[in-house]
């Protein structure tokens, strides 16, 4: 069994007549969070949704676990446990939570046939995922639908999680909530893909990272290597983290 569960090799992505991704090399370690920086336009979310086959790939490799997942369809990569979580959350805002929660449990036809011992857990991350069961999803907040959103994700158990910019507007104290069910989901064992624009979020909870910039990963490592070179830092991201 390989130590990485996720590989891409060379990967290129068009999307009409633009070249997005120009050659993407990234491995993602088993059980480790990976971090995914880079500036804003990098490719960092084409990388994902190729990944997930939203997009494409017109050339190179996508292996998961061990099986070529580059041309397969959505549906597809998801059954092979890999449960994505969009920028945009892709809540649907006019059912309630639980319906929400039961939408991704595909094991289930209603609420009494999810996993209660699995339901438990998932609330011990996110109470507010139990507080608003049965309200409509679009009246929660912004960090209470990002909250649902890696719920769902996890209902059932997946091998990977591929999430775009979980802390995204969200305020200290539940970015800090989000810091601590992501500690946990690490512990439990899930592989995680991560993209991030807060770079505390990166430093706190990241293992391994891969910087991408125009469209190419240009540095992979150890997260702790880039949080304390900050010359690197400033010639990969601009910045100091």
């Amino acid at each position: 069994m390989s130590d990485n569960l996720l590989t891409l090799s060379g990967v290129h992505t068009h999307i009409g007549a633009y070249h997005i991704l120009h050659g993407v090399d990234l491995v993602v370690p088993r059980g480790q969070l990976t971090m995914l920086l880079g500036r804003n336009g990098a490719g960092k979310t084409t990388t994902l949704r190729t990944i997930m086959g939203l997009w494409r790939a017109s050339q190179g490799r996508i292996t998961f676990d061990g099986h070529d997942i580059t041309q397969e369809a959505t549906p597809q990569i998801a059954g092979r446990g890999i449960a994505y979580v969009p920028e945009n959350m892709g809540i649907f805002a006019d059912l309630t939570v639980k319906e929400n929660m039961l939408l991704a449990a595909r094991g289930a036809k209603n609420a009494g046939q999810m996993d209660e011992k699995r339901l438990q857990w998932i609330f011990s991350l996110f109470p507010a995922v139990e507080k608003f069961w049965n309200h409509p999803a679009g009246k929660l907040s912004g960090g209470q639908k990002q909250m649902l959103a890696v719920a769902r994700s996890i209902v059932e158990p997946r091998e990977l999680l591929v999430i775009d910019e979980p802390s995204k507007g969200l305020a200290p104290a539940i970015i800090n909530n989000m810091i601590g069910a992501f500690e946990q989901l690490k512990a439990s064992g899930v592989t995680i893909l991560l993209v991030e624009q807060n770079i505390n979020f990166a430093k706190r909870l990241g293992d391994s990272v891969a910087v991408m910039d125009n469209g190419v990963v240009v540095h992979a490592g150890a997260m702790k290597e880039l949080a304390e070179d900050e010359e690197l830092q400033h010639s990969l991201l601009g910045l100091a983290l």
